[in-house]
């Protein structure tokens, strides 16, 4: 039988999207993704090699993933990252390349990245307090990220996407601040609600209590009244954000919202754990095995075909059915 030509699911969303995270390693510790200790990581040996994950993206690609997003844990913390991106940006039909990443590493790899193909990163920034920066990320350099900023923009990776997770109780009092980067500067700050996907346990001294953490998206809106934003054309990969701008300025405001507001009605995308497994949802725990028909060379398109199908219609947040058996580390986001 000849393969289709697209991915859609059942409930007609064509799948064009695909999420890799090439490692559950991380050179930070943000309170609202992983604990300060007794993380395990995965075996090097049980990740994806470059070869692999191009292959799985050479297959997809075939039947319509157009657009590639690389995450982790902290992507630039694997070796071979730039090989990575060069292979995938080389397979026809990949439209994008592009990378979430903490920018820890971004100022010596900005170029090299760029030169390989990649089109555009997102970097996290959840606050512009130095010593906030340092409590959130439990050891982060907020200069080493301002530089990452700038050899980013130095090396066209554009447009800069800036995501915000907000905590109420922590870096909420900061959306004005932070909303007031895309005045002066092209990029994209996105405000995104805090998902409840292993973090529920104590964050430590200084920290909000679990049940203080939640601030939705209409909280954050109030909040920015008195900028009077403007409903903005979403730039190119803001996926799920609702985007607006601060009357004149250069970038645009956008809000996620997978509790308030989700957005499964739009979901495009499957996502690719670094260990070779296929989820239909990020936010539940089904996933489908690639890895042993990576290591024997068999198709891989009925077990695609076969994560498409499990799409479900949308996650079950509100039920408080929450995944489980990973971290968002270990997901990739």
């Amino acid at each position: 039988m000849d393969a289709p030509m697209n991915l859609t699911d059942r409930f007609g969303r064509s799948i064009n999207y695909l999420r890799i995270s090439v490692t559950d390693r991380c050179n930070l510790r943000c309170v609202y993704c992983l604990p300060e200790n007794g993380v395990q990581w995965q075996a090097r040996e049980n990740q994806l090699s470059a070869e692999e994950i191009a292959r799985v993206t050479a297959t997809m690609a075939q039947v319509g993933v157009k657009r590639i997003r690389l995450t982790g844990g902290e992507p630039l913390v694997r070796p071979d990252i730039v090989e990575i991106v060069a292979r995938l940006a080389s397979i026809p039909g990949i439209e994008e390349v592009s990378l979430t990443t903490n920018a820890m590493l971004l100022e010596k790899l900005a170029g090299p990245l760029a030169d390989a193909g990649l089109k555009r990163v997102n970097i996290s920034l959840d606050t512009l307090d130095e010593k906030k920066f340092k409590q959130i990320t439990r050891g982060g350099d907020i200069d080493r990220l301002w530089r990452g900023i700038a050899a980013a923009e130095e090396a066209h990776l554009s447009p800069l996407k800036l995501n915000t997770v907000v905590v109420n109780g922590l870096n909420a009092d900061e959306l004005s601040a932070l909303a007031r980067l895309t005045i002066e500067n092209p990029w994209h700050v996105r405000f995104i609600e805090l998902m409840p996907v292993g973090n529920a346990q104590n964050w430590g001294e200084g920290f909000p209590s679990l049940d203080e953490r939640y601030i939705s998206v209409h909280e954050m809106q109030a909040r920015l009244s008195h900028y009077g934003l403007e409903p903005a054309t979403t730039p190119m990969g803001n996926g799920p954000a609702r985007t607006f701008r601060i009357p004149g300025a250069l970038g645009t405001v956008g809000f996620i919202s997978p509790l308030g507001e989700h957005f499964c009605q739009n979901c495009n995308r499957l996502r690719l754990t670094a260990d070779g497994y296929l989820r239909p949802c990020l936010l539940l725990d089904g996933e489908i095995n690639l890895r042993e028909n990576l290591k024997a060379g068999t198709p891989l398109l009925p077990l695609i075909q076969r994560a498409v199908d499990a799409k479900p219609a949308g996650h079950e947040l509100l039920l408080q059915h929450y995944p489980e058996f990973r971290r968002m580390a270990q997901i990739g986001g």
